[in-house]
């Protein structure tokens, strides 16, 4: 095995040849970024083709939980591949995906009764609101309107992206996409002084209300990453917005869309994010950690009721959205092992122990003066950098603080992917104490280069 620059060099101008990256400015790769290529992973961590190792501090986009290469779940997937690894969802089932339904809604929030099968979750996201939008023309009700959170996120897709409000990556595409009506943010980032996390939901809360009356009747859905806003800087909220909601959408007929994508299956301290409210959705799109990081595959649960609206003798009546690999049943295989693990181990206690060690390792971290705030809420913290330390100021984005942070710990082996001037841990659940310790004090250490 090589441990030379060069078969990392080899590489490195092999794939900037032939591959165009996701979410990112390949002239940055091509002015010497890192570019980094990945031969296997085991646990929390990834090696290099030189052999480095990297503690994958944000579960590899936030979609492995029990660590890479788990070897149950890779089991699974073998056992499967063996059997049956394709077929047409459309007319005809199979064991995996049957099966891993009824799990799913076993599991979920009380009141959810049917699954629909997806690739991924940009892919569930524009299944819940075709869905909304055609239930309420099936009822013979015409709304035309969505409503999304300032600052959410739910996917590039042309109607998840509608649904965003995260300038970077909607704006381009404006021109093409709907329009939804966009309410106040729950979030308590920029709280006053005397204010609650509470109080800034329920403040929040009233902005939605009013923006409800005010297009009352046309509003089909209003769609929501139950308690942290995830890509929009991991800014989290109470729960107590997640029960105003839902009595809003009950009081005006409006479908309430829950984007569990990034926050379920056990994330939040909870297995879906939901609980903590003790609410049902009417809908609630699922991916990234349902194949524990394996397979791509996505899902949205919804109400019976609404499954109900679709029943009809006519096929224009009918939900006719489809993907080839819809309920791949590999996929599915490695899904129900996923949800084995969580039934065969106290996956839940067991994140919350670790989630009061991520909060210890953090103290340090929010105590230096360029974090404006150090907040979590169950596995995922987050380090918010100002100049300052205030809330109230930010670093011109053009210094790309972030960007040297992960740079830095890069360097010392950590992969902290910021999003913008935020840090955030968001580790797989098999993460180590010694692997924590290496985690904060590398953390420190890119703060501290990237603030100098």
């Amino acid at each position: 095995m090589s441990t030379s620059g060069d078969e990392h060099a080899r590489w490195r101008a092999r794939d900037l040849a032939a591959l165009w990256h996701p979410c990112s400015q390949m002239q940055e790769h091509r002015d010497g970024a890192p570019l980094i290529t990945i031969r296997r992973g085991q646990g929390a961590w990834i090696e290099d083709v030189s052999g480095k190792r990297y503690l994958d501090a944000i579960s590899s986009w936030w979609t492995n939980l029990f660590g890479h290469a788990h070897p149950r779940i890779a089991a699974a997937i073998g056992r499967q591949a063996s059997e049956l690894e394709q077929v047409i969802l459309a007319g005809f089932g199979h064991p995996p995906a049957i099966e891993l339904a009824e799990r799913l809604l076993s599991v979920a929030p009380p009141g959810l009764g049917k699954a629909f099968f997806a690739d991924n979750g940009s892919a569930a996201v524009e299944v819940a609101l075709k869905m909304s939008f055609h239930a309420h023309r099936n009822q013979g009700r015409s709304r035309d309107l969505f409503v999304a959170l300032e600052n959410g996120y739910h996917g590039e897709t042309l109607g998840a992206l509608a649904v965003t409000d995260i300038p970077l990556y909607r704006e381009i595409y404006a021109p093409l996409m709907m329009q939804p009506l966009f309410a106040p943010s729950p979030d308590a980032y920029l709280r006053g002084d005397d204010e609650s996390a509470e109080d800034c939901a329920l403040r929040a809360a009233e902005g939605l209300s009013r923006l409800f009356e005010q297009h009352d009747g046309r509003i089909a859905a209003l769609i929501l990453e139950p308690l942290v806003q995830c890509a929009g800087g991991m800014r989290m909220y109470h729960p107590a917005y997640l029960r105003a909601a839902r009595a809003l959408c009950d009081r005006h007929g409006v479908f309430l869309i829950a984007d569990e994508i990034a926050v379920g299956f056990g994330r939040t301290g909870t297995l879906f994010a939901c609980e903590q409210a003790g609410i049902t959705p009417d809908l609630m799109c699922l991916s990234k950690g349902l194949t524990g990081g394996f397979l791509p595959l996505a899902v949205t649960l919804v109400r019976d009721a609404l499954y109900e609206a679709f029943l009809d003798s006519s096929r224009e009546r009918g939900f006719l959205h489809s993907h080839s690999y819809t309920g791949n049943p590999i996929a599915c295989a490695a899904a129900l092992e996923v949800l084995n693990l969580f039934a065969d181990e106290d996956v839940i206690a067991r994140n919350r122990e670790l989630a009061s060690r991520l909060a210890q390792a953090s103290h340090a971290i929010a105590e230096m003066p360029q974090v404006a705030e150090s907040r979590q809420t169950g596995m995922i913290v987050a380090f918010e950098l100002t100049p300052d330390g205030s809330r109230h100021s930010s670093y011109p984005s053009a210094e790309r603080r972030g960007r040297r942070a992960y740079h830095a710990a890069l360097e010392r082996s950590v992969l902290l992917r910021p999003l913008g001037d935020v840090l955030y841990w968001m580790p797989p659940y098999c993460l180590q104490q010694d692997e924590l310790d290496q985690l904060a004090d590398v953390t420190r250490h890119a703060i501290a280069v990237a603030c100098a």
